[in-house]
């Protein structure tokens, strides 16, 4: 898993840890076109075309209030439930998980304002992440936040059948904010909300998602 710090976006609307493959890619096209393998250069330039836009990283519009909690990534809701109980968090709660595939979007946002309390990262297998076994075999990296209210959620990174490399650049004790980038899985696969019993969910299995957009859920008031 990779920890460093997240660079922010290239000049160019790409997530910066994607850069190293797009500049490999284009240098591996030249080198087929410098020897005269033609057909060859231009299979490579379609792979190069592809990666280039699987890290594509466009800017979003983080929907206003302090009460609403967003997507954390780009998919497909697979799963809501309620009275869970998690490994992460003490009693039930909620949880709502969202599958990536290859032509979604993979770069991951804060789903709300909060320090990282917390980050586990559990080394694991790679099955198919739309199972539900993924939650809890697969390699996957957790986040706690805790908000300003004392309420904790968890967002977990889960690699699945194709994915094999978590980028996670939040750190323990740093101040997140709704929408904020802080990480993708390079080449996968889902991610796993767990929320307190008490948040109103405002999405329903097979919804789609845009990660820093979508509505996931309402969080209590700080009255309530």
């Amino acid at each position: 898993m990779d920890r460093t710090k997240w660079p922010g976006r290239a000049v160019l609307p790409v997530a910066v840890p994607g850069i190293k493959f797009i500049v490999g890619a284009a240098l591996v096209t030249g080198l087929f076109f410098y020897l005269g393998w033609g057909t060859v250069g231009s299979a490579a330039a379609v792979v190069t075309l592809f990666v280039t836009w699987f890290f594509r990283d466009p800017d979003r519009a983080v929907p206003q209030g302090d009460h609403l909690l967003v997507s954390p990534a780009d998919g497909r809701v697979i799963q809501v439930h309620d009275n869970v109980h998690g490994e992460y968090l003490t009693g039930a709660c909620q949880k709502v998980s969202i599958f990536m595939n290859v032509f979604n979007v993979h770069v991951n946002r804060m789903p709300l304002d909060g320090v990282v309390e917390k980050v586990v990262y559990t080394p694991g297998r790679f099955v198919n992440a739309s199972f539900d076994k993924a939650s809890k075999h697969n390699e996957r990296n957790a986040l706690t936040i805790r908000t300003s209210s004392g309420l904790r959620f968890v967002v977990v990174q889960i690699a699945g059948l194709i994915a094999r490399r978590i980028v996670n650049c939040a750190r323990t004790g740093s101040q997140m904010h709704r929408g904020e980038r802080y990480g993708m899985i390079q080449f996968g696969s889902r991610l796993d909300l767990y929320l307190p019993s008490t948040c109103r969910i405002q999405v329903r299995k097979g919804d789609k998602t845009r990660a820093g957009v979508t509505v996931i859920a309402e969080m209590p008031s700080i009255s309530t």
